[in-house]
């Protein structure tokens, strides 16, 4: 098998894998690499220092310029724009362009433009006309100028949609990716008002080593996106409302958490995210260990691995 170049497109790459199909008034610089299998469709350009991965779909209009990189099995939409200089002027070049990455698996929509220098994760989904300036988490959907996420892929809520009712908070019966499950804890209401009571032994999944309180996050913003090798947690969302992603590398669950008398046990070496504070929002944070750098997991990829190493 050897790549097909179409008659009016210019390949001027040695470096292209088998089954990988360039289409009519398509341009490949000489430095490019493409990998195998890869549809590149009309009017496509690719500068030197850009490497594509296998299996890739690049729609009409789309320039690839210096500094890109595509992972296998990435789809970029129809007239989406690389960028990979932050300050551009005419004639004036820098010492050298910014990396940009676009992980395994991830799709650009239609019109999406993705600034210099960022990655955007595995699986994650960029919708169209998204303007892309900061770090895409892996299996993130983002929309918007600026991009923000509006969901996870493969969770329970994927995309925003008007009206539409957030996840809620699963059944203390219900399996949760990982382990995780949620907690009940003891709500007292009377014409006084409520109190949550927490027996550390009696109530908690574990015997709490630290306890640590999030306030004050904009709305947009992302916390967690790590893992831990040993330390388990609690959350308790004592007011307003977060979103809370558990992931255990295989499966992805997205809850709410609003209610101080229900709380989410994240297990160690399950991937968790919370995202869309709302601007009221105080979370608790019940930890089995003490603060610990090495504990952490911060890179998605090395969490799927050590995770299919248990």
């Amino acid at each position: 098998m050897s790549a097909f170049v179409h008659p009016q497109a210019l390949c001027e790459s040695e470096h292209v894998g088998d089954g990988t199909r360039v289409w009519a008034f398509a341009h490949v610089l000489p430095g490019a690499v493409l990998g195998a299998d890869c549809n590149i469709c009309d009017g496509v350009f690719i500068e030197n220092d850009v490497v594509v991965g296998d299996r890739v779909t690049i729609k009409c209009g789309v320039q690839l310029w210096d500094g890109v990189r595509l992972e296998d099995d990435v789809f970029v939409g129809p007239n989406a724009t690389f960028t990979n200089d932050m300050y551009p002027r005419s004639r004036e070049y820098p010492d050298s362009f910014a990396t940009t990455v676009v992980g395994t698996g991830a799709s650009i929509g239609a019109n999406a433009t993705i600034l210099p220098g960022v990655r955007i994760g595995r699986r994650a989904m960029v919708g169209a006309g998204a303007v892309v300036t900061k770090d895409v988490p892996p299996n993130a959907v983002v929309v918007g100028n600026p991009a923000h996420i509006a969901g996870y892929s493969g969770s329970a809520q994927t995309v925003e949609r008007p009206g539409s009712a957030s996840p809620s908070i699963a059944k203390e019966t219900e399996a949760l990716p990982g382990g995780a499950r949620v907690v009940t804890l003891t709500r007292a209401t009377d014409l006084r008002g409520s109190l949550v009571a927490v027996d550390h032994e009696a109530d908690l999944p574990f015997v709490a080593r630290r306890t640590f309180v999030v306030y004050d996050v904009p709305s947009r913003d992302v916390r967690g996106e790590h893992a831990h090798r040993e330390c388990e947690q609690l959350l308790v969302c004592l007011r307003g409302s977060v979103q809370a992603l558990v992931d255990d590398g295989k499966d992805r669950r997205e809850l709410l958490l609003d209610r101080p008398d229900q709380g989410l046990h994240v297990p160690a070496m399950v991937w968790g995210t919370q995202y869309k504070y709302s601007s009221d929002a105080v979370l608790l944070v019940y930890a089995s260990r003490p603060y610990e750098d090495g504990d952490y997991i911060r890179d998605y990829e090395t969490f799927l691995a050590e995770a299919a190493a248990r």
